[in-house]
């Protein structure tokens, strides 16, 4: 059993497992729990959140609902990804983890808002072709670096949100699996040359072990990056 208090209220919930527990901003509150548990947490910036309302919800300001144990599948879901990324230590995590972060706001907004919070249809026009190869262009030159969403929504002068709603229009992917394409054409190259050393060129197209440079590999390829190589 798990309760808090929020000034003079207490709420209380049975612990379960796949359940989530919330309190907006500005809620002081006292948690108990009895037993031993394993969470996760995830502190989500105000000004996120509303970044997300202005873009889906007409730019109301949103009241979420206090939880304690509550049962959304959607949202342990999302979060335990975010969990799985953060603990791979992969160079595209932070990519991954923005847009996991953008479907955690889009979830609270849609199921845990104290008032109705109807989303927009959002853009109605992927990005422009010039868009996409400068943002392309972006991803090729700092392959060794990690990237985050908010640089390449810069880049076209669009909110994280909507870049990734129009990205994904325009070139029917996700900027995540757009890097990873990317990055992979690349060490394509570099395989070619014969006197780099694979682990050298999981480093420098932005993988920090071979082991996460061969599984995406393998898994655009359909070749572990050694089978590519002697192929040649």
């Amino acid at each position: 059993m798990a309760s808090v208090k929020i000034g003079r209220q207490i709420i209380r919930a049975p612990a379960a497992i796949g359940t989530i527990t919330f309190a907006p901003r500005g809620h002081d509150g006292q948690w108990r729990v009895d037993g031993a548990v394993e969470v996760s947490n995830i502190f989500l910036g105000h000004n996120r959140l509303l970044s997300c309302a202005d873009q889906v919800g007409n730019g109301r300001e949103p009241e979420l609902l206090d939880r304690v144990n509550f049962s959304d599948s959607k949202l342990f879901t999302i979060m335990s990804l975010i969990n799985d990324e953060i603990s791979s230590g992969d160079a595209m995590s932070h990519l991954f983890v923005e847009q996991l972060l953008d479907l955690v706001c889009l979830q609270l907004l849609r199921a845990h808002s104290a008032t109705s919070m109807p989303i927009s249809s959002g853009p109605r026009r992927g990005l422009a072709g010039w868009q996409v190869k400068r943002v392309t262009a972006y991803m090729r030159e700092n392959s060794a670096q990690d990237i985050r969403i908010q640089e390449l929504a810069d880049l076209v002068n669009l909110s994280r949100f909507h870049f990734c709603t129009a990205f994904r229009m325009a070139t029917g992917c996700t900027p995540h699996i757009w890097l990873t394409r990317q990055r992979i054409a690349y060490a394509k190259k570099l395989l070619k040359d014969g006197t780099l050393r694979i682990t050298d060129i999981a480093l420098v197209v932005g993988y920090q072990t071979p082991s996460s440079f061969s599984a995406n590999f393998h898994k655009v390829v359909g070749l572990t990056p050694s089978e590519f190589r002697r192929r040649l």
